[in-house]
């Protein structure tokens, strides 16, 4: 049993996972702070460019 406990406590396995783990919480954080940073302006944008195709082309129907 006592080389059990010290097998178990020198297994490093289960810190790799919870590195993955982190580092990928991390990255899809990330990537949502970047979205909602964005998705204003692009959003802004496409109501602009919706906008001069409606006065350049009037009479298109969709």
């Amino acid at each position: 049993m006592k080389n059990y406990i010290q097998n178990f406590m020198a297994n490093e396995d289960g810190a790799v996972t919870v590195d993955w783990v982190v580092l990928t919480a991390a990255v899809v954080g990330l990537g949502i702070a970047v979205l909602s940073a964005v998705s204003n302006g692009a959003e802004t944008m496409a109501a602009n460019i919706e906008a001069e195709l409606n006065t350049a082309v009037p009479d298109i129907v969709f």
